[in-house]
C-alpha cells in the first residue's frame, strides 16, 4: 500500500479491492497501491483518494467499466486489484 491511505469510515464496509465490486455498486477510493507511475496515471483519469466510483460492468474476468468523476473508464482486472475501496450504499 502507498501509505497515503484515507481514514476508513466506520459507517462503511471493510476495505476491499475495486475488482471485488459488482455492477451497480458504489465505493470510495481509500488507497491506490504502490508505484509513482501507476498512481500518477490513475490520478490523471480521476482516481484520487476519497473519490467516489461506481462499477457499471464487472463480469468477474476481463476489464471493469467504472464511472469516476462523471467519466467512464475501462480498467484492467490487474489494475482494479491494486485499488482499495470501501463500499457505499447508493
Amino acid at each position: 500500500m502507498s501509505g497515503d491511505m484515507v481514514n476508513a469510515d466506520s459507517s462503511l464496509e471493510p476495505v476491499i479491492f475495486l475488482s471485488e465490486l459488482h455492477s451497480g455498486e458504489m465505493a470510495l477510493i481509500v488507497d491506490l497501491g504502490m508505484g509513482r507511475g501507476f498512481i500518477s496515471r490513475l490520478a490523471s483519469m480521476g482516481f484520487t483518494l476519497g473519490a467516489e466510483v461506481r462499477v457499471t460492468q464487472n463480469y468477474g474476468r476481463g476489464p471493469l467499466l467504472v464511472i469516476v468523476r462523471n467519466t467512464t473508464v475501462a480498467l484492467g482486472r490487474r489494475e482494479a486489484k491494486r485499488i482499495l475501496i470501501q463500499r457505499r450504499q447508493p
